[in-house]
């Protein structure tokens, strides 16, 4: 589980990361990043909607990229971002959804 300090928590967050954030769209996600204070951690905000799938689909999903974030997190500083997953994502194991994650990640930092 993401640490409190890792969150994006704020609707005003989610809104200012996917309208003025950098993107970037794979096969499984959608990623939404922007710097925030270089000495403040990762935070990580997880939109999964309904098309992706059932109630049961959605929060396997959601747990999977909340589990990779935990991980990426420590890596990474002054970075908010907002990840989206597309309904391709509810047939996707682990491993493909953590490459995604990570590249995202790794892209938005270097764009943001």
């Amino acid at each position: 589980m993401l640490a409190k300090a890792n969150r994006i928590v704020a609707a005003t967050d989610y809104r200012r990361l996917v309208r003025s954030g950098r993107k970037a769209r794979g096969a499984l996600l959608l990623a939404y990043g922007q710097r925030s204070d270089p000495a403040a951690p990762m935070r990580l905000g997880v939109v999964v909607a309904r098309n992706v799938g059932n109630a049961v689909v959605r929060n396997r999903v959601r747990r999977r990229i909340k589990a990779v974030g935990w991980v990426v997190a420590h890596d990474v500083q002054g970075l908010d971002v907002v990840i989206r997953a597309l309904p391709s994502a509810a047939a996707a194991d682990f491993s493909a959804i953590e490459a995604e994650v990570r590249h995202h990640v790794g892209l938005l930092q270097e764009r943001a």
